[in-house]
């Protein structure tokens, strides 16, 4: 499906990260693997530190953290805000929707718009696009868009294929309508027949946690999860997002007339090092134009992925220059989505870290 949205910008970007550090390493005996392989995997794939939260710290937490810094720091306004969205897979309860509790927490005003979006890789575009939509009611001049996940409580402690990967982060993004005029152009797909591809199978109202979904099996790769577990299919996800996202932002950038050399930044989704450089690759994108540092830095933590690696790249750059981005984010679902926007001048653009 083709998007187009006018005259909205972004005006602050802020990420939290946890302050818990682990490194591979550490956890590099936790694998039924050799050293030498492990370490082999560790260059490739990306592999190095991931913040991750602590027990019993939910997305929730980390989202009135970085909302209390915004307010404490005169850089948002409780009353100013209309709209809020939280896109995340890992909410606080199934009931109720995990935006209320934020809302109820921050003691913000009733007459407002709260969602939650249950969405995982694909998520931050797509709660800017729900931003976007709101801004064209009448009543509606501010969207504040949560961006949160802590998905490495449900990754098995013996799962090399997603457990060095895995990080938790939450990232708050504010969107307003703008005096300028502007154009952002969009895109969004979805294929639920590979939705089994990434799955937490248990848990849920299909398959009830038991003790029996909580026993540990061994694959054929080696590594042993349960199905309480997040599952990944690795071959299958690079396959999808080899075949599926360069045909995606071609179309994005003809919808927009625009040539991929004018693309300052292609800000996507950080799965890992090695899958992002093999797509800058078959886009004939410089490695220069689509960082790929998030992850040996903070770990993937879904779609927060892409707000952390605006922040870590740009921060500095982004309160006081423009640049004209293409995001995207693919995975989950499955699903694929992109932006193409100007984003820069910014209130604020920064990283903190969460600390209680």
């Amino acid at each position: 499906m083709n998007l187009k949205f006018h005259n909205k910008k972004i005006t602050g970007i802020l990420t939290v990260l946890p302050e818990n550090e682990v490194n591979f390493d550490d956890e590099i005996d936790n694998y039924d693997f050799s050293r030498g392989q492990s370490m082999k995997l560790k260059l490739i794939m990306g592999y190095g530190k991931r913040r991750v939260v602590k027990e019993g710290t939910t997305a929730s937490d980390l989202c009135i953290f970085g909302l209390n810094y915004l307010f404490d720091n005169d850089l948002l306004k409780k009353d100013d805000i209309d709209a809020m969205v939280l896109v995340t897979q890992s909410p606080d309860h199934f009931v109720p929707a995990t935006s209320h509790i934020i809302q109820g927490k921050l003691d913000l005003k009733r007459d407002m718009i709260c969602l939650d979006i249950n969405q995982a890789c694909s998520g931050y575009p797509i709660g800017l696009n729900q931003a976007f939509m709101l801004l064209e009611q009448e009543e509606v001049n501010k969207v504040v868009v949560l961006n949160a996940d802590t998905m490495s409580q449900k990754v098995s402690v013996k799962d090399r294929g997603s457990r060095p990967l895995t990080g938790d982060a939450a990232a708050i993004t504010i969107v307003e309508n703008s005096t300028s005029e502007n154009t952002i152009y969009g895109t969004t797909k979805v294929d639920g027949k590979g939705a089994e591809a990434l799955i937490i199978p248990a848990g849920g109202f299909r398959m009830p946690s038991t003790p029996e979904t909580a026993e540990l099996e061994t694959d054929k790769s080696g590594n042993s999860r349960s199905l309480d577990h997040l599952v990944m299919k690795g071959d299958d996800i690079f396959t999808f997002v080899q075949q599926e996202v360069p045909p995606m932002i071609d179309h994005l950038l003809a919808m927009a007339n625009c040539d991929k050399e004018e693309i300052d930044y292609y800000m996507f989704h950080q799965p890992n090092k090695f899958m992002l450089k093999k797509l800058a690759d078959k886009m004939g994108v410089p490695y220069s134009k689509m960082p790929n540092n998030v992850v040996e830095n903070f770990g993937n933590a879904s779609g927060v992925s892409i707000p952390t690696a605006i922040t870590f790249n740009l921060s500095g750059q982004l309160v006081k220059d423009s640049y004209l981005m293409c995001l995207a984010g693919f995975g989950a679902g499955l699903s694929w989505t992109s932006l193409l926007m100007n984003i820069g001048n910014l209130d604020f653009c920064e990283t903190i870290d969460y600390k209680i």
